[in-house]
C-alpha cells in the first residue's frame, strides 16, 4: 500500500517518464516542491505550460523558437548560404556556443533508426530538401553525430542532396567518435566546422 496521497503519487508517476529521471529522483523533487513557497510552484507550473503554448518550431529551419522565423534565421548577420544540418536543438546550441559558425542551420529532430521505427518521414528530411533546392544555399554542411545512427543519417542526407548543384560537406571529426555534440568543448566544435570535408561538388 502507497502511504503517499494521490496528488503526490501522481506528480511522482508523470516527473519519472522523463528521461533520466527515475521514481527516486522524481519522489525527491516532488518532497522538494512540498517545501518550497507556494508562490514559486505555481511559477514552476506556469513556466511549464508555456512550453506548449509559447514555444514552436522555426518555419524555416525547425528549430525552437517562440518568433517566426528564429532569431538566427531573422539575423541579417547570418550566411544563409550555409546550413548546417544537426539532430536536435540542444546540437545547435553546442554549435553557437563554439563561436566558429555564422551560417544558419537546420534541425532534423532525430536520427534515421530502423529498429526504432524512424525513418526519413518521421525526421524534418522533406524541409531539408526543399530549402536545398531552392536556389539560395550553396553549401550544406552536414553535423550529425558521429555514432552509428548518426552516420546512417549523413550518409542517406548526402546521397539525396548530391545531384543538386551546392557543396556538400561533412563536419571535421574534432568530436570523438562515439560523442555528442552538445557535450563537446566549444574548441572541438570549432575545429570540426573548420575541418569538414567535402562530400560533393
Amino acid at each position: 500500500m502507497n502511504p503517499y496521497p494521490a496528488p503526490i503519487r501522481n506528480l511522482v508517476k508523470l516527473m519519472s517518464r522523463l528521461p533520466g529521471i527515475g521514481e527516486k529522483s522524481a519522489m525527491r523533487l516532488v518532497m522538494h516542491m512540498l517545501d518550497m513557497p507556494a508562490e514559486q510552484v505555481e511559477e514552476l507550473g506556469r513556466r511549464i505550460a508555456e512550453i506548449n503554448s509559447r514555444i514552436q518550431l522555426c518555419s524555416v529551419c525547425c528549430n525552437i523558437t517562440e518568433s517566426q522565423p528564429c532569431e538566427i534565421c531573422a539575423s541579417p548577420r547570418r550566411d544563409r548560404s550555409i546550413v548546417c544540418v544537426v539532430e536536435t536543438p540542444g546540437d545547435l546550441m553546442a554549435v553557437e556556443a563554439s563561436g566558429g559558425y555564422t551560417g544558419v542551420y537546420h534541425v532534423l529532430h532525430g536520427v534515421l533508426s530502423p529498429v526504432d521505427g524512424v525513418g526519413p518521414d518521421k525526421l524534418r528530411v522533406r524541409e531539408l530538401l526543399d530549402r536545398a533546392a531552392s536556389g539560395e544555399i550553396r553549401e550544406v554542411i552536414v553535423a550529425t553525430n558521429p555514432t552509428a545512427q548518426g552516420e546512417a543519417t549523413a550518409s542517406y542526407l548526402m546521397d539525396r542532396l548530391k545531384d543538386l548543384e551546392i557543396a556538400v560537406s561533412r563536419i571535421g571529426f574534432g568530436v570523438p567518435v562515439g560523442g555528442d555534440l552538445k557535450f563537446s568543448d566549444a574548441l572541438s566544435l570549432r575545429r570540426s566546422l573548420e575541418g569538414r570535408h567535402r562530400i560533393s561538388h
